[in-house]
């Protein structure tokens, strides 16, 4: 075929899925990385035969490729006929920017159902952007040291090699490294072993892996070095940095990883299908980890724990992000999503079993209970936007690279564990199911949101609606559904659980037995289900009544719901602020985590909203009126809160202090009291500490902690030094900014630096990090004025040309929540007042 026709063309142009007209069969690829300083340093050269099955006759060839380099094509491109005896005529390429394709166009047609066999070589950069092939580097023993490392995921296998790079697509990897002497090469499959080329150069081949997707690949080449378990089916090793296995920081990882993998051999009732189960911590990492096949990288702090610095909260999230990334060994590895508009099924299934498989590993955390905090809350503050989505889209709304990693987000991964908890518990509580699994399950898949269900006990209605946190929002996606869903409902009676559980399948109903006659009603029990709960309020001060005298009568979880739900509905302005707030009057009793936490994490919106106003002193009596019974009770959670009232105390505990001698679990709210406290000497002398720290989890409380700082000439140094990779690591660079922007004497500072420094930002670590979308929502979370709507509406229509990569949602949600915050902050300012004025009073000797 010589010439491409038009129409053709367009097509390339515009579609950005691959058809199956060509599958790849197996991948046989040697990359060669230049480490050390040289002409061609930051480099690295791969040659790669690849076998694909023809499907349709082809006179055309498409490949994902991007940021690739070759010198001419006919010295490097060859493609072989069937029996391997003559190249077919290559007659043009090139490369699709738009698209990202490498376009092949042949003399003649590929047969149907031959195999053909293509030869390339190309050149890429080893550049230090946290994408495909990439280069990291650290300091060790006086030594600066270089780490090759490899995120494919979701779309950046394309910017290592030339490939088919969607999920359905997958093949069998042969993977070799030549990497420098001394130095250790990893991939997904078992080092076959190691030989020398020429003088200076070490050959590693590796095991075929199982077929897979293309985003599951990794490579990595390094100086480190591992530990690992006696067992050898499979192998377990864990590889860090020299000095971390020294110093015992992947101990923790290596036992907890066993019992682990253990549990969901049993629960999937699988064998693990690899026969090794590597896992590595990298010093640079856009994400907390990846699931790749064999070889899991991390960022360190989610990997290494030291138990001399790490916190309890340290050690729970290693454990459970673990168990997150071995779950996706079986579902997501072995059994893969078709397209990205299914990632929710992907992740948000292993986010619900890595609690199963953390609380198999550590049977006395109850972490298990922890998913309505760290996962449900935080959802349900999304999800009740008119800027959320459903969990599942159409496939054809999810094509740009960007567009699939916004599917990466809260809703996917977080939504989906209370879904599988509903049918599980419908099914093995009451034997049957109302519906078909597809009639119950699509309304909560295929429409955006969740609904408050009302109940009023005098009269046993029970009512459904679409929760929005704006009451005044108008939903513009029209839902098949009408923002109705099939609602399985277990409650309990005055202290008695119900023995049913009860669905709501219509919008209204009465449903008699859900009176009160004279008993507190409460419903979703252990917050089983994904709903808000309201009530009338005569049952309202029955539960207040019921909290006031003996608490645990209600259990703990659903103490905690109450306060969430309380708050949310008065934000939707179902409920008044003060009703809300009263459910905060019986904490000075409550000795349990997740009732205080909630209580904390609804306060922390106060916080935002009213810290720059008149509310704010009232509002710190109250709260220190209700934490001090339990200041030294709950050291590790409460002092996040109160050492805003208490960090004289703090700052004095820790002059001259060696920081060793300070509790893990106290050294946030520790280092951060005392730079807020102090000055200039005491920022650099935590700025000394953050570059000497030797255990990433100390290296980032320390981080963290210097954004305390209430001098806005440090704070905006500290903005600038994100502008360097050589100081702030760009895995880091968001958190800083967010970090300030969280301080009240920073947001500001944050927002400018932002709206002054776009181009860079969009540029280094926009495209695919979810980290952008997070410093977005961090910098406007303060946002409650209309100069500051104003501020935000102008930043988007500068940039509206540009685009915001992976943070359009968020540039939505963050316009949605200023206009939110605006009225809220109208209506609710002075009740808000009154009623911390009328309950903060406390006598205190400051």
């Amino acid at each position: 075929m010589s010439e491409i026709s038009p129409i053709i063309f367009v097509l390339i142009l515009l579609s950005y899925r691959l058809s199956m007209d060509v599958i790849p069969e197996y991948y046989n690829i040697t990359i060669w990385p230049r480490l050390s300083p040289d002409p061609n340093n930051g480099l690295y050269i791969f040659t790669e035969p690849k076998c694909a099955n023809v499907c349709v006759c082809v006179c055309m060839l498409l490949l994902h490729s991007w940021r690739l380099y070759r010198e001419t094509v006919k010295d490097v491109l060859f493609f072989f006929s069937p029996d391997g005896a003559a190249a077919l005529i290559i007659e043009s390429t090139w490369l699709q920017p738009e698209t990202q394709y490498l376009v092949i166009n042949l003399k003649s047609k590929l047969r149907q159902g031959q195999k053909y066999q293509l030869y390339t070589e190309f050149t890429g950069e080893l550049a230090d952007d946290l994408s495909g092939f990439y280069r990291s580097e650290y300091e060790e023993d006086g030594l600066q040291k270089i780490v090759a490392t490899s995120q494919m995921h979701p779309t950046y296998a394309r910017k290592t090699f030339p490939c088919f790079d969607e999920p359905a697509l997958k093949a069998i990897f042969h993977i070799t490294l030549i990497h420098p002497p001394g130095t250790v090469a990893l991939s997904n499959g078992m080092e076959r072993g190691s030989s020398a080329r020429l003088l200076y150069w070490t050959k590693t081949k590796f095991e075929p892996t199982k077929k897979m997707s293309t985003y599951l690949l990794a490579i990595t080449v390094s100086d480190y070095t591992y530990i690992n378990t006696t067992q050898k089916d499979p192998q377990i090793r864990i590889w860090a940095r020299r000095k971390a296995i020294d110093l015992g920081q992947g101990n923790y990882a290596l036992n907890v990883t066993g019992p682990i993998l253990d549990f969901f051999q049993s629960y999937y009732n699988i064998a693990y299908p690899l026969t090794k189960s590597d896992q590595i911590a990298l010093p640079d990492f856009y994400y907390g980890a990846m699931e790749n096949w064999g070889l899991v990288t991390y960022r360190e702090t989610n990997l290494l724990y030291d138990p001399k610095t790490s916190s309890s909260r340290n050690k729970e999230k290693t454990a459970t992000i673990i168990a997150h990334e071995l779950a996706h060994m079986w579902f997501g590895n072995l059994v893969t999503l078709r397209w990205w508009n299914e990632v929710w099924l992907n992740e948000g299934f292993a986010s619900y079993v890595a609690y199963l498989g953390a609380d198999h590993a550590e049977p006395t955390w109850n972490v298990r209970d922890l998913i309505v905090l760290d996962k449900i809350h935080k959802v349900f503050a999304v999800d009740a936007l008119t800027s959320s989505h459903p969990l599942s889209s159409n496939e054809d709304s999810i094509v740009l690279p960007n567009q699939i990693s916004e599917q990466f987000d809260v809703i996917s991964y977080s939504k989906v564990q209370k879904l599988q908890h509903l049918t599980l518990l419908s099914l093995y509580n009451n034997g049957s199911l109302p519906h078909s699994v597809d009639r119950i399950m699509s309304p909560w898949v295929l429409q955006m949101g969740f609904p408050v269900v009302t109940i009023n006990t005098a009269i046993g209605k029970v009512s459904q609606k679409h929760f929005l946190l704006d009451a005044d929002s108008n939903v513009t996606v029209k839902s098949p559904y009408n923002y109705e869903w099939l609602i399985p409902i277990r409650w309990m009676r005055g202290g008695t659980v119900q023995k049913d559980i009860w669905w709501l399948m219509e919008k209204e109903v009465i449903n008699l037995e859900m009176r009160s006659d004279g008993f507190w009603v409460l419903a979703n029990i252990n917050v089983t289900g994904y709903y808000r709960v309201n009530y009338d309020l005569g049952n309202w001060e029955r539960l207040f009544t019921q909290l006031n005298t003996n608490h645990k009568v209600i259990p703990v979880i659903n103490r905690a719901q109450l306060v969430d739900d309380a708050f949310s509905l008065a934000r939707a302005q179902l409920l008044s602020t003060s009703l809300a707030l009263r459910t905060t009057s019986y904490l000075s009793k409550e000795t349990e985590y997740m009732p205080w936490q909630s209580a904390l994490n609804n306060l922390d919106y106060y916080y935002l909203m009213l810290d720059r106003t008149d509310v704010y002193q009232p509002m710190q009596d109250y709260i220190r009126k209700q934490v001090t019974p339990l200041f030294l009770y709950f050291k590790n959670m409460t002092l996040d809160w109160s050492s805003r009232m208490y960090f004289k105390i703090l700052t004095q505990q820790c002059v001259n202090c060696n920081l060793f001698r300070i509790h893990p679990n106290l050294r946030s709210v520790v280092y951060c009291s005392a730079i807020a406290a102090g000055d200039e000497a005491e920022w650099e002398f935590g700025w000394l500490q953050f570059k000497i720290a030797s255990v990433a989890n100390e290296a980032n409380k320390l981080m963290f902690a210097l954004a305390c700082t209430n001098n806005t000439e440090l704070l905006n140094r500290y903005l600038s030094y994100t502008l360097n990779s050589t100081i702030i690591r760009k895995q880091d660079a968001t958190s800083v900014i967010t970090s300030v922007a969280s301080n009240r004497a920073g947001q500001k500072l944050a927002w400018d630096f932002v709206r002054n420094h776009w181009e860079y930002m969009f540029t280094e670590y926009g495209v695919g990090s979810f980290s952008f979308a997070s410093m977005i929502t961090g910098v406007t979370a303060r946002f409650s004025t209309p100069a500051e709507l104003q501020e935000l509406k102008e930043f988007v229509e500068a940039h509206s040309a540009t685009g915001f990569g992976s943070a359009t949602l968020a540039v939505d949600q963050a316009l949605e929540r200023t206009r939110m915050n605006i009225k809220w902050l109208q209506t609710n300012k002075q009740e808000i007042l009154n009623w911390f004025n009328t309950h903060g009073q406390h006598s205190w000797d400051e």
